[in-house]
């Protein structure tokens, strides 16, 4: 196993946890009780707080924070923490927060591209794959599920959940969930159709993307779902529907 490479004007507590081959850039301060995973590397000038647990293989840039206090006035030193996967790329001025609960944890999950600028609020819950762009802000207790897109400088609002395969557009400030497949942008936000681009890519078609469509329609009506023929996507959206929402569904385009 390759030992760390550190920087000579990094600065490492002694009671942080290193992985092999671990890179620390110039001025990159990793406070202790930080884990590092294998093969990580962490660009100038970024710091990894205390109680945060990064995965193997993450390529993180410059002057991204990492695992600071929660950005909440009741905030109290609990201790809570940050968890991060394996071979995310994270760029620069990136900030996640830790929860504001003791023994709480915001979670990022693997593969993501979270880009320049953006930040992840305390008790989120980022799963695999998502790529959030520039310049986005998800405030605490904010779901985004796999695979999912968020355009640059969308604003989403506590607890928002976004599901799976769902894509915001730019600019979009979300007050409420978006629903899994579906994209949504505009001010106030609304639906106005299935991420088809998304949904092939992840080779759903044919008589799963129809069933999509339908479920999609009756969502929109207002409508059960008993009578679309049960795909894995639609067991997954009436799985995500029947969980509590804190914010409600945001509405739809309207038709015709």
């Amino acid at each position: 196993m390759t030992s760390p490479t550190i920087h000579s004007t990094a600065v490492v507590s002694s009671e942080a946890n290193l992985g092999g081959g671990v890179s620390l850039g110039p001025f990159v301060v990793i406070e202790g009780n930080a884990e590092i995973g294998e093969g990580t590397s962490i660009g100038a000038h970024s710091v990894v707080h205390s109680n945060t647990k990064i995965g193997k293989h993450n390529r993180i840039h410059s002057h991204v924070i990492l695992g600071d206090d929660p950005q909440h006035l009741s905030f109290k030193d609990e201790t809570s923490y940050l968890e991060i996967g394996d071979e995310n790329t994270i760029r620069e001025m990136f900030t996640a927060h830790r929860s504001m609960y003791e023994g709480g944890k915001t979670v990022i999950g693997s593969s993501c591209y979270l880009m320049s600028n953006s930040h992840v609020g305390h008790d989120s819950i980022v799963e695999d794959e998502v790529i959030v762009t520039s310049n986005v802000a998800l405030g605490g207790h904010v779901e985004v599920g796999r695979k999912a897109v968020i355009g640059g400088a969308a604003g989403v609002h506590q607890f928002v959940r976004i599901g799976s395969l769902a894509m915001v557009g730019a600019h979009t400030y979300l007050r409420q969930d978006v629903l899994p497949f579906s994209m949504i942008s505009g001010e106030p936000a609304r639906h106005y159709r299935l991420n088809s681009v998304g949904l092939r890519r992840s080779g759903v078609k044919g008589p799963e993307y129809r069933a999509l469509e339908k479920a999609f329609r009756l969502v929109r009506e207002k409508k059960g779902l008993d009578e679309v023929p049960i795909t894995d996507q639609v067991e997954h959206l009436k799985e995500w529907l029947s969980k509590d929402s804190k914010r409600g569904l945001s509405k739809f385009v309207r038709s015709g």
